[in-house]
């Protein structure tokens, strides 16, 4: 058996267990998907009451994981995506009620008129990928990207299920959002959240940043999606259903809020406190009552279209009724990302947590190592 690498960060008495699961995804984790470089943050009513870090950043010279490290965790970002609109919504630049086309006319064609904000970003749409292959290069051209799916007919009846939009998603909030506010995501995360609480949260990752990102190992099969049909295929298998062929380093750089978020765990487990505080971060409101009731309310639930599971959506998060990957509560919500990582906000319990490790999985939600952690955490209640 492997032995645990030295592990650092904070672990008072009670969460023992967890730093015992934690040092157990590193040498006998499920799978066989021991860790190489992870760390679990949980912050309970606005206080870091636990943050460990394990593991190397970068293999090939054993550059150790640090408290310091970025970690980029793909779909769990789509939680600070949820989070940014509902900061619109405060704010008055959307309502989650509008129809899309009222804010980006364009994206009414083809029968997508009538389409909400919360039907769009609770993956409704009918829009999860290009109906038709194109070049992965594509992603790279974002004005190129919006004329194409604003164009595109719906793959189903919007408003009539959900089917998980892996990429386009954030595309098509980002521009929302950049037409209501005047600011990109990216934009608004590092003025509104990132500078002014101490965030090391990133959607499009300044080149002086990339030094810190940490190495990546890819999972050794592709993850199980049922059935195949032309939704799926269109989501994840198209050769052109997520960008390629320019870098690692331009994909990082570009803003593509669905997919590349970069942070550390601990930053998007205080941000996801917004959701299991009542709306505020550091004891500043950041969502009233009424928005935060419509940002978590569930939009839809059922057999998704794209992932092999059935999903109750809020406007942009996954509820845990149902899944149960969240711990124990069923109004907890939270994202899971590409490889395993996850983030999480229980209202019940005024707890946030995160987990973003290197060594990736092919599990789309639920990686049995951060469900181990979880586990962990809620036998310490």
């Amino acid at each position: 058996m492997t032995s645990a690498p030295e592990i650092s960060g904070l672990c008072p008495p009670r969460f023992h267990a967890v730093k015992d699961a934690f040092a157990a995804n590193f040498t006998d984790a499920p799978d066989g998907l021991n860790e190489q470089g992870a760390r679990f943050s949980v912050v309970i009513a606005g206080e870091t009451v636990l943050d460990l870090w394990a593991g190397v950043a970068e293999p090939r010279d054993a550059t150790p994981f640090t408290d310091d490290t970025l970690v980029p965790v793909f779909s769990s970002g789509k939680a600070i995506m949820a989070l940014l609109m509902a900061s619109a919504v405060q704010r008055g630049k959307l309502a989650y009620e509008e129809k899309v086309a009222h804010v980006w006319p364009a994206y009414g064609a083809n029968g997508k008129a009538d389409v909400s904000i919360a039907q769009l970003l609770s993956h409704q749409d009918g829009l999860p990928g290009f109906s038709e292959p194109v070049d992965p290069a594509i992603w790279f051209d974002q004005r190129a990207v919006l004329d194409k799916l604003a164009a595109q007919a719906p793959m189903w009846a919007p408003g009539t299920a959900s089917g998980y939009h892996p990429v386009t998603v954030g595309f098509l909030a980002n521009e929302v959002h950049r037409l209501a506010d005047g600011r990109t995501m990216g934009q608004a995360l590092r003025q509104d959240f990132a500078a002014p609480f101490d965030l090391d949260l990133w959607i499009g990752l300044p080149e002086d940043q990339h030094g810190r990102v940490a190495a990546l190992r890819k999972p050794s099969k592709a993850p199980d999606l049922g059935p195949i049909d032309a939704i799926k295929t269109a989501a994840f298998l198209d050769k052109g259903s997520a960008p390629g062929g320019r870098g690692s380093a331009e994909w990082r750089s570009i803003e593509i809020p669905s997919a590349n978020l970069h942070g550390t765990a601990l930053s998007l487990a205080r941000a996801m406190g917004v959701f299991a505080n009542d709306g505020r971060l550091d004891g500043k409101t950041i969502l009233s009552p009424a928005v935060m009731a419509e940002a978590t309310k569930a939009r839809v639930s059922g057999p998704d279209k794209v992932l092999p599971y059935d999903i109750t959506w809020a406007a942009g998060l996954m509820r845990n009724e149902g899944l149960n990957i969240f711990g124990p509560n069923p109004d907890a919500l939270g994202h899971c990302g590409w490889g395993g990582s996850c983030v999480m906000a229980d209202p019940d319990v005024k707890l946030s947590a995160a987990y973003a490790m290197t060594r990736q999985s092919p599990y789309l939600i639920g990686d049995p190592r951060a469900q181990r952690l979880i586990e962990a955490l809620y036998s310490a209640f």
